[in-house]
């Protein structure tokens, strides 16, 4: 199901600004029991991202009333929204471009993801490592290249999800999923100020922290930390939280953060 500016249909104009320079971003959210958890920070993500790529796009209560009416009719699923510049022009300037596109669009639920809940996760480091760039760090915009490439080589592997790098070497996600690491009561995540996409689920999972026993961290580290840590988690705003269980010769049976956030996660809101 599709929604281009309002209109049921899944055809694009040739023109438009995400088909021919990925002019633009995107967010993916759950959608359960018919309606959108998070609804507020997807569309705050949403701005955001405009608002750092220059993207006059204004219509949000319209997207919002979008957002929940195809969610509403479908009682579980996935629910992506894509923001472009509009189309318009031949070269690199988006001057011609009149009005921004927005299309909605929804899903089934990947059906791994509750099998991934009970056996956990297995990591392979990816040999495709992501461009340091402060300008783009942190959005989601539609440039996926590099996950795509991330992806393809994901797929020769047996493992289910990918550890990334930086091109500086640094530990900064997964192909589709944000990472978090626990040491005693300190957790760790990556920073994303020079790389990498800052999930909801990510945020989400930041503030719970903030308000419990555990301490979180924001840093620069290399791969080999994972090996003195406790647990190893990854998220994002589908799964929504899900245990490693293996990187390299690395192991992680324990379960305590992800038995402590996995609720709180289900029912965000």
């Amino acid at each position: 199901m599709f929604l281009i500016n309002g209109s049921e249909q899944n055809t694009l104009a040739a023109n438009d600004r995400a088909t021919q320079f990925g002019d633009g971003s995107f967010t993916t959210a759950r959608i359960t029991e018919g309606r959108v958890p998070l609804m507020a920070a997807h569309i705050g993500r949403l701005q955001q991202a405009c608002v750092r790529l220059s993207i006059p796009f204004s219509d949000w209560s319209v997207l919002t009333q979008e957002m929940s009416a195809l969610a509403a009719r479908q009682r579980d699923g996935v629910l992506k929204v894509i923001i472009s510049r509009g189309a318009g022009g031949r070269g690199y300037s988006g001057s011609a471009c009149a009005l921004p596109t927005r299309i909605v669009s929804t899903s089934a639920t990947p059906a791994h993801y509750d099998r991934w809940k009970q056996t956990g996760v297995t990591l392979a480091l990816s040999p495709v490592s992501l461009g340091r760039n402060p300008y783009l760090a942190g959005l989601k915009h539609l440039n996926r290249l590099e996950q795509v490439l991330i992806r393809s080589h994901l797929e020769q592997t047996d493992a289910d999800e990918a550890l990334v790098l930086d091109s500086d070497g640094w530990l900064t996600e997964c192909c589709a999923a944000n990472l978090f690491w626990r040491s005693g009561r300190d957790v760790y995540t990556p920073r994303l100020d020079q790389a990498g996409v800052d999930g909801i689920m990510r945020q989400f999972i930041i503030a719970q922290l903030a308000h419990s026993p555990y301490r979180v961290v924001e840093v620069n580290a290399k791969p080999g930390v994972l090996a003195q840590a406790d647990e190893v988690l990854i998220c994002n705003a589908l799964m929504p939280v899900i245990p490693v269980q293996r990187y390299a010769d690395q192991q992680w049976p324990a379960r305590e953060l992800y038995q402590f956030l996995a609720p709180l996660c289900e029912l965000s809101d």
